[in-house]
């Protein structure tokens, strides 16, 4: 009999192949549980995700399978997934079925497998462990989709368990504040994703799990962050001008608690404020300016997100238009950033807010 759903190839796939290891997280209020063919990637799965290994034993919310080295062809059929605005590169390719969907990538052949319960991820995994974990993620943050959540474009930090969220226009460097906050003293939240939920008049954040990967230029001028470069690599970009180290796509991962010190990232607090960067490299001093939203709709796009090509519900894609932000922060003080860049001058704005 050919293979037609998500749930024949999910049931395949398991008959074939074991998946022996087991890696128990805890994302928020999600349980997530990771069986693997590979004890090398359970490893590197637990020692990324540190800070939110599930030591309780919960029955998982989500269970997602990787198997590493495996080769499962699903034929032809697949389509392209058109670049975003702004980019040339076609990295994806996705073929739909009844009851879910199959995405893979080309560069590295992963494969990705969801729909209707399943979740299974298939080829080099040790070798794209990265991708792996942005499944994981993905998945999680399908989880908060169907439960009510919107997503945002954002970083967030919180103190006391009282957030602020940080957008921004692409560049704008909301992971590098984000950062800088934390050396005033509060907490990581998320580095690039937001899970925005109400129940009442009270809105609260929940982050996802995903280490802020920063430039050279964020870590130098930070002292918080001075062991994020091997120290050789320190000195060749300390001699570069200040607009060559902001232009270098070289990216380093940011362990939050060896930087700043155990028990600083926590996934969920409540939305005091959002913060929107809009400033500009040739600025002056920045400023900040409380906004009203409705007035300020121009702001909108660096705070919605589309779920894209990793959200498949059968229920359609969720509200993600300008009025459903609108409604859902209502109550939050909202902020435009405004002027010239200067990361200790924003932070110090920001860390003073009476909402904090």
């Amino acid at each position: 009999m050919a293979i037609v759903t998500v749930k024949d190839i999910c049931a395949d796939l398991r008959e074939r192949f074991e998946a022996k290891e087991r890696l128990a997280l805890y994302f928020g209020d999600a349980r997530i549980l990771l069986n693997t063919n590979s004890a090398e990637l359970a490893f590197g799965l637990a020692d990324y995700f540190d800070g939110f290994l599930d030591q309780t034993g919960g029955d998982p919310d989500i269970e997602i399978t990787a198997l590493d080295g495996v080769s499962y062809d699903l034929g032809d059929g697949f389509e392209i997934k058109e670049p975003d605005p702004g980019k040339t590169k076609i990295k994806e390719e996705f073929l739909d079925f009844a009851d879910g969907r199959a995405v893979r990538k080309r560069l590295t052949g992963m494969m990705f497998l969801f729909g209707t319960g399943c979740n299974m991820a298939w080829g080099p995994c040790r070798e794209n462990d990265n991708q792996v974990v942005n499944f994981i993620n993905n998945r999680f943050i399908q989880w908060g989709l169907e439960r009510g959540a919107l997503l945002a474009h954002a970083a967030a930090v919180s103190r006391e368990g009282r957030g602020l969220a940080l957008a921004g226009f692409s560049g704008m460097g909301k992971s590098t504040l984000a950062l800088h906050l934390m050396s005033r003293g509060l907490h990581f939240v998320s580095n690039d994703r937001l899970l925005i939920r109400r129940s009442g008049n009270r809105v609260t954040m929940l982050g996802v799990p995903k280490l802020p990967r920063i430039n050279p230029g964020t870590a130098l001028n930070n002292p918080d962050l001075e062991s994020v470069i091997p120290p050789e690599e320190r000195e060749q970009f300390e001699t570069l001008a200040s607009d060559e180290i902001w232009d270098l796509e070289h990216k380093y991962d940011v362990r939050i608690d060896e930087c700043f010190g155990p028990g600083r990232f926590n996934l969920s607090s409540s939305m005091e404020a959002l913060a929107i960067l809009n400033w500009h490299r040739d600025g002056a001093y920045p400023e900040l300016h409380q906004v009203d939203l409705n007035q300020r709709r121009d702001l909108l796009g660096a705070v919605r997100k589309s779920p894209g090509l990793f959200f498949l519900s059968p229920d359609g894609e969720p509200d993600y238009s300008e009025e459903a932000y609108i409604r859902r922060l209502e109550g939050v003080a909202v902020y435009e950033v405004r002027g010239g860049v200067d990361f200790q001058a924003a932070a110090d704005l920001l860390s003073d807010l009476d909402c904090l």
